[in-house]
């Protein structure tokens, strides 16, 4: 299955750069933080793009070797969403 191909342009209008408040964050996170606007973290993507595709492939490699994925939602608004992506991928 092939990797899929995406943009920093892609990430930056899906909002993918958008981060936490600023007050409600941890300071782990610091290295990856670009800056802030109107009290929001705002991600560094020139970083994400590469750790993403980097992720990408390892998740792609575990389930080519017969591993399994467990999806991991913490936000009720999006548990129907992470439980179907689950179901269609055949994984937990």
């Amino acid at each position: 299955m092939a990797l899929p191909d995406f943009s920093m342009r892609q990430l930056l209008e899906a909002g993918i750069h958008f981060g936490h408040q600023t007050h409600r964050w941890n300071p782990k996170m610091a290295p990856y933080i670009y800056g802030a606007r109107n009290n929001i973290h705002i991600i560094d993507l020139s970083q994400t793009v590469p750790l993403l595709h980097q992720a990408l492939k390892q998740v792609s490699d575990t389930v080519a070797k017969g591993g399994r994925v467990l999806f991991v939602g913490t936000k009720r608004q999006a548990s129907d969403i992470v439980a179907d992506a689950a179901q269609r991928s055949a994984q937990y």
